[in-house]
């Protein structure tokens, strides 16, 4: 007898300019019951969408089980310079506006358009994304917080972390947990003990996205599964 197995797709959309295209995609995702949609989160700030659910004519990336060395998705953002800052100092806008890559895509066409970006698809455990805003626009400090949060730095084992601007005098610690279940967000209140020996205060912290238990409640709530 068959097994079924519930699978969450999450969509980050960044530089989330045009409306009409995200409203194409959530109506796209509605043609099909069994793939609801249970959770939705705009960032104003940072103009991104990242919608909880599920190449052709874009170069697409590959990571985690979806490729077949495993690589890991901070990986791809870090070559891609994912977030790193291209416009107003601090502030970033999106893919650079060349047409080369400086990594080779999985998926052709091997030259980005500035008006269509990349894509970036792979495979892994649930991840969560949590987020601390620092009330500072010295992105320096923010990122010194940032790498000792992070275990790439010497941190918190299964924990991502980057500064970013995010709006006006405020740039966030955003950290993704690559195992929420034993590294959740209150393991990372320790950037405010960080944040004070810079000198900083920071705001609540708050998450992105639903908790792998909420996921799975909201979608038996709206699907028959």
């Amino acid at each position: 007898m068959l097994s079924k197995m519930l699978a969450c797709g999450k969509v980050y959309i960044s530089a989330s300019r045009n409306r009409a295209a995200l409203e194409s995609i959530e109506q796209a995702a509605k043609l099909f019951p069994e793939a609801a949609i249970v959770n939705k989160f705009v960032d104003a700030a940072l103009e991104t969408i990242d919608f909880e659910l599920q190449s052709g004519t874009v170069p697409t990336f590959l990571y985690g089980a979806a490729e077949e060395r495993g690589r890991l998705l901070d990986s791809v953002r870090r070559e891609l310079g994912y977030f790193k800052p291209n416009s107003g100092g601090i502030q970033w806008a999106g893919v650079s506006k060349s047409e080369s890559l400086p990594l080779k895509p999985d998926a052709d066409p091997t030259q980005v358009s500035p008006a269509k970006g990349v894509i970036v698809i792979g495979a892994s455990n649930c991840v969560a994304n949590y987020n601390v805003p620092v009330f500072s626009t010295y992105i320096a400090a923010v990122r010194r917080i940032a790498k000792q949060v992070s275990e790439r730095g010497g941190g918190l084992p299964s924990v991502q972390a980057m500064g970013l601007a995010h709006g006006d005098g405020v740039t966030e610690v955003a950290c993704n947990l690559l195992e929420p279940s034993k590294v959740g967000g209150d393991r990372v209140l320790q950037v405010e003990r960080l944040a004070k020996e810079e000198g900083l205060s920071v705001g609540k912290g708050y998450f992105t996205d639903l908790t792998q238990d909420k996921i799975i409640e909201s979608y038996m709530k709206l699907s028959s599964f």
